[in-house]
């Protein structure tokens, strides 16, 4: 499994032609508690860099952008009845599981995006 991140606070959880895709931690506590979570649709197809979903928070609703591309194969539905989850652990709090056509240019690895924050 690889770990990838986007400039814009995204992570892929890379396995094979799979992906797991969230926001991380800095980009949950810049949003405050998370009140909402609009997941996408399984058999969507995301674009990498083009809205994913929506999170919404006690601040402001902001739009999540996809880290790579493919087709949406599951969504994590837990986020449904508790968006706090992402408050508690935006890494394990998953959003949606993609099946990805490859990695994209542009996501850096972990201590590249730590580094830069």
């Amino acid at each position: 499994m690889s770990l990838y991140f986007s400039k814009s606070h995204e992570w892929a959880d890379v396995n094979g032609n799979t992906a797991k895709v969230g926001i991380t931690d800095y980009a949950a506590g810049e949003l405050g508690d998370v009140v909402y979570v609009e997941l996408p649709e399984v058999g969507a197809r995301a674009n990498a860099g083009e809205r994913l979903c929506e999170v919404e928070s006690v601040k402001a609703a902001s739009e999540i952008y996809s880290p790579v591309s493919g087709v949406v194969t599951a969504v994590n539905t837990a986020l449904e009845d508790a968006p706090e989850l992402i408050n508690e652990d935006a890494m394990a709090a998953w959003i949606c599981e993609l099946e990805i056509d490859g990695i994209p240019e542009g996501l850096i690895d972990e201590d590249t995006y730590k580094a830069g924050l």
